[in-house]
């Protein structure tokens, strides 16, 4: 029987969360619900013919698709997925099937990251993390949080989740302001924020939110110029990828109290290591990228996933981003 392979099921609720006996009929399906390192996957991803990844959860460069000699099959949460090696996997014969984002299992689940972003950005204002913390110690109250109403937003990227967040702002009395390289005037006002200048939307924020896709030119678009313009009572949050923002400029402006904090929910490393600088300090509210983990987007995610593979194990496969 073919072998699959569901990776990083963290939550261990991929076979929950959609209906894999279509698969599990007809293949040996192996779920694992940790990380695995490049040197571990090679070893223990050899005998399978059939990969599926959630987002940028497991890279897989050449140096490890090559040591898969039974890998026939790989499906991926979206049109392509940064981390993988799409020309190595065309070379060595490997179809790569992509989601769907398009259908309609998908649309109850899209809000899932701008809701999360919204989250995180009143728990790392109110310093709610520090504060649990204590409540859990016995402790009682010792930080001060700051409103959101009557303060600007500056939103780093206005696409879709952008968008959404600028209609959060407006429900929270808040004043969006946004910048990205082509966004337009008209564009913004249509989405209910203002377009301003690079520049102009780090030195008036009160929060800065990032929602911008990971590219070359986005790699390192806040940095160390940037972070500097930030008032010194502004946040950062970012929930987007996590090579966007200047990691090792974020931890010096944060250690030096140049900016009042942040929250992070992406990360340079994921998962972040144990002993990362970013773990340690005390204006930071940190969560392990969940910003789509929702049981409604895993659940579209899986679905796809089975509908691939079922279509690759019937010889017709379907969404291949590599023909």
């Amino acid at each position: 029987m073919p072998k699959v392979a569901i990776l990083d099921d963290y939550a261990g609720a991929a076979l929950d969360l959609a209906d894999w006996s279509p698969v599990r009929d007809r293949c040996e399906v192996t779920v694992f619900d940790r990380h695995l390192s490049e040197a571990e996957a090679a070893d223990a991803l050899r005998p399978f013919d059939v990969i599926c990844t959630v987002r940028e959860r497991m890279a897989l460069p050449r140096t490890l698709i090559e040591r898969l000699p039974n890998l026939r099959l790989i499906t991926i949460v979206g049109r392509s997925l940064p981390n993988l090696d799409m020309a190595a996997a065309s070379e060595r014969g490997v179809l790569v099937a992509h989601s769907d984002f398009a259908h309609p299992r998908f649309r109850s689940a899209r809000d899932a990251t701008p809701e999360f972003a919204w989250g995180l950005m009143i728990a790392t204002v109110r310093n709610l993390a520090e504060e649990h913390r204590r409540m859990r110690d016995g402790g009682w109250q010792a930080t001060t949080g700051m409103t959101l109403s009557g303060k600007t937003l500056g939103l780093l990227g206005l696409g879709r989740v952008g968008r959404r967040m600028a209609a959060y702002a407006k429900a929270f009395g808040m004043d969006a302001i946004a910048w990205s390289q082509n966004l337009t005037e008209e564009a913004a006002a249509a989405a209910g924020a203002r377009r301003v200048e690079k520049a102009t939307l780090f030195s008036e924020s009160d929060v800065v939110s990032v929602h911008v896709v990971l590219s070359e030119r986005t790699r390192g678009l806040v940095g160390r110029p940037e972070l500097a313009l930030m008032k010194p009572h502004a946040y950062l949050i970012n929930t987007s990828r996590g090579p966007i923002v200047d990691e090792a400029a974020l931890i010096d402006a944060l250690r030096a109290g140049r900016i009042a904090g942040a929250g992070l929910d992406v990360f340079d490393v994921e998962p972040l290591p144990p002993d990362h600088p970013l773990r340690s300090l005390p204006n930071v509210t940190l969560s392990p990228h969940l910003g789509y983990v929702t049981r409604e987007m895993l659940s579209a995610c899986y679905e796809d996933a089975v509908e691939a593979v079922v279509a690759w194990l019937d010889g017709a496969p379907i969404r291949i981003a590599n023909p």
